[in-house]
């Protein structure tokens, strides 16, 4: 079954089209990584699918309410406590799924922990826990692996390979590999777009200012 479909996406970082054309769909149980060089545009792509910026043109089309969006920043209060956190989470996305969570990242023994007393390793597998208490069935990932060691990258993997077994989809732009070879992976340098200069495309939205 189809979770994401992206038809013909242009998108646009600081007012200047990157890329355009990008067309892929993505099932129920599969996993797409992003690849391509610094600045081709993946962060920008993961922000249009997610609904944070507006594209220069193509569609998205996604279930209502199926996606969770992981980005750089952790999301995290640091004077609640990890459980806290994950509390608070899971009272905005309607669910009830902390103790997995805890488990699933490793973080049992860091319940009672203020997330301001973490590490930059274990705030980030807080962060990553997030997505196990949203119940979203589409995971969008942006260098998910940012500041864990080889063993949580291992660990998050697990997490991964589970929610694709429950059905779930997840689209990861990320420079690491996860382990996870039965991922497909979409190369983003074909659809890089033309510079201004060449005839490319403007768009009046700009991030910077959002």
């Amino acid at each position: 079954m189809e979770v994401l479909s992206v038809e013909g996406l242009a998108v646009a970082r600081g007012g200047i089209a990157v890329l355009e054309g990008v067309t892929f769909r993505l099932a129920a149980g599969r996993a797409l990584i992003l690849r391509g060089p610094n600045g081709v545009g993946k962060t920008t792509l993961l922000r249009t699918i997610a609904g944070l910026q507006p594209a220069l043109e193509g569609s998205v089309s996604v279930p209502a309410e199926a996606m969770a969006y992981a980005a750089h920043a952790d999301g995290l209060k640091a004077a609640l406590t990890v459980e806290e956190n994950l509390r608070f989470w899971a009272a905005i996305h309607g669910t009830r799924e902390v103790e997995q969570a805890l488990a699933g990242m490793d973080l049992l023994a860091l319940r009672d922990r203020r997330a301001a007393n973490l590490s930059a390793g274990q705030k980030r597998r807080l962060g990553l826990a997030r997505l196990l208490v949203t119940g979203r069935a589409v995971w969008l990932l942006d260098e998910p692996t940012v500041s864990l060691d080889a063993a949580s990258v291992a660990l998050f993997a697990g997490v991964v390979r589970g929610h694709l077994a429950g059905g779930g989809a997840v689209l990861a732009a990320t420079h690491i590999d996860l382990g996870l070879a039965e991922a497909e992976v979409l190369d983003l340098s074909p659809f890089r777009a033309k510079a201004p200069a060449a005839g490319g495309r403007r768009g009046d939205f700009d991030e910077a200012f959002a």
